[in-house]
């Protein structure tokens, strides 16, 4: 009688792949320093740390260019994240100064794609990349949108002028 031997699924990683092998020219930057709050008991960063900057430097981002999250919400819209790849290379600890780099990947519809990487200031080392999706959430309905509003367009062409495709 033979095994059968049945192969592990493997995650689709390759944006997350694709970013650690990028310069990262255009990218928003966001700088950072890992505070006592931030870590355990070793002062290594709490894994879901690294989301809370991932927000900040997506939020910071479109502050950048004079778009308030706070308006894209006035206007009805919201942006859930509906999807998280995150892949930690090495861990950040305690006083370590970094930059988290990002940048608008691609908009499919109503889902807004934005990559991350968290680097040393020198870019030497790599600490976590990562790929956030969004989804166009009509605020009032709570529904899925069936298509970006027009001044939300408007808005991320605005990033996407700024950041590499």
């Amino acid at each position: 009688m033979l095994e059968e031997k049945t192969e592990q699924p493997k995650l689709p990683t390759s944006a997350i792949d694709r970013i650690s092998h990028q310069a990262f020219d255009d990218w928003f930057e966001y700088p950072i320093r890992v505070q006592p709050h931030h870590t355990d008991y070793l002062g290594v960063v709490w894994h879901g740390t690294y989301v809370a900057w991932l927000e900040e430097a997506r939020v910071e981002c479109l502050r950048s260019i004079g778009v308030n999250y706070e308006d894209l919400v006035a206007l009805g819209c919201d942006l859930p994240v509906v999807e998280l790849s995150i892949r930690y290379h090495q861990s950040l600890k305690l006083g370590t100064a970094a930059v988290v780099k990002t940048r608008m990947a691609e908009v499919t519809g109503v889902r807004i794609n934005w990559d991350y990487a968290i680097t040393s200031a020198d870019i030497q080392e790599l600490y976590l990349t990562a790929r956030v999706t969004l989804v166009a959430l009509d605020r009032e309905k709570g529904k899925i949108m069936r298509q970006l509003p027009a001044s939300v367009k408007d808005a991320l062409a605005r990033i996407s002028g700024t950041t590499k495709k």
